[in-house]
């Protein structure tokens, strides 16, 4: 299908990335490809600009958000494939520089309104936490555990490194396809403390239901742009899946130092990262293709899908949901307005890859 993904070059007029100015499409408009360029607000933009475009008609489309990403040691290995059920944006905090954290804390990072990094949250934005539909991740990681995927001797050779401790047992086999959870931040950051330290606010932002498992730049932005579209009946969020490829470890093995990891250290997980991002999603978006008649009219969510303020509906099973979802009324007295069915010129697509 990669080969034809580029039969027809779509532009939109306004809102892409300057880089990536145009939307990949097959042939029969069935499968499209996006582009947002890296960092939170590159991606806010660029999906805002696609929903908001009269290009496609997307109220039916599975959106599949995939790109590489560092992955931790307890979860993953480099090359493996990972999908999430949350997404949560770690680095929406204070921050003290680490030469000046406090000798009582354990961490720089204190969430927003705390005064401890082990507090909730008090003052909350609404994008902290994400949470997809559960049955529809699950039947994309059926579809991905039937791809053959890509390692590299470079890679195997690294990750074995990690083997001698035991908590990083995962980082030692060949990649694999797996269900954990993706940390958002635009710092690229790398070390056993951080990593420990978001670790740490995933499990308090997610009342202990997420697994941190990869990091990265753009998904809690991707999934607010697609969220403010679903209410305004432009996309369906319980049709989104965030796939994301290991291609660096978010922390070294036992006696490396935090910045050979980093910067020195030749993993080898960015090919088979890359190779990946294809090998697996390719069988995804085959699966939804060749069993529309399942898919057409939605997969059914057992969970709770959407924000912590439960702006879709529902009630967030995650975070402080009783006291958030009462706490912002001007909420629900905004107005739904976007683009109505009708406007929609363009023929459906089925699956977009970002």
């Amino acid at each position: 299908m990669a080969s034809h993904l580029r039969a027809a070059e779509l532009t939109i007029s306004r809102g892409l990335s300057p880089l990536f100015p145009q939307v990949h499409c097959t042939e029969n408009g069935d499968v499209c490809q996006v582009v947002t360029g890296e960092s939170e607000i590159n991606a806010a933009t660029t999906i805002t600009a696609l929903t908001l475009s009269n290009v496609f008609d997307l109220t039916t489309t599975y959106m599949m958000v995939a790109g590489i990403a560092g992955v931790s040691p307890k979860v993953g290995t480099l090359g493996s494939v990972t999908f999430a059920r949350f997404a949560i944006q770690v680095a929406l905090a204070y921050e003290f520089d680490a030469r000046e954290i406090p000798d009582n804390l354990t961490t720089g990072y204190i969430p927003l309104g705390a005064t401890a990094p082990t507090e909730y949250p008090q003052n909350i934005y609404g994008t902290e936490v994400f949470e997809l539909n559960t049955i529809l991740r699950d039947k994309a990681i059926g579809f991905a555990r039937s791809a053959a995927l890509n390692d590299t001797e470079t890679a195997a050779a690294y990750r074995a490194k990690y083997s001698m401790f035991g908590v990083y047992a995962a980082a030692a086999m060949g990649p694999s396809v797996i269900p954990c959870d993706v940390a958002t931040s635009d710092v690229y950051f790398s070390g056993t403390l951080l990593s420990e330290a978001f670790e740490n606010i995933t499990t308090l932002f997610t009342n202990s239901t997420g697994e941190y498992c990869t990091t990265a730049q753009e998904d809690n932005a991707t999934l607010e742009a697609l969220l403010r579209s679903a209410q305004a009946n432009l996309v369906d969020f319980g049709r989104i899946l965030v796939m994301r490829t290991a291609s660096d470890f978010d922390r070294p093995y036992l006696n490396e130092s935090d910045v050979q990891n980093l910067f020195y250290f030749e993993q080898g997980g960015f090919t088979p990262a890359i190779q990946n991002i294809y090998l697996a999603g390719i069988k995804v978006v085959q699966g939804i293709i060749d069993a529309w008649d399942e898919f057409e009219l939605g997969i059914e969510s057992s969970n709770y899908v959407g924000d912590i303020f439960g702006t879709l509906g529902g009630n967030p099973d995650f975070g402080l949901p009783s006291q958030f979802s009462s706490a912002q009324p001007q909420a629900s007295k905004i107005k739904r307005r976007g683009l109505q069915k009708g406007r929609r010129t363009a023929e459906r697509t089925k699956a977009i890859m970002m």
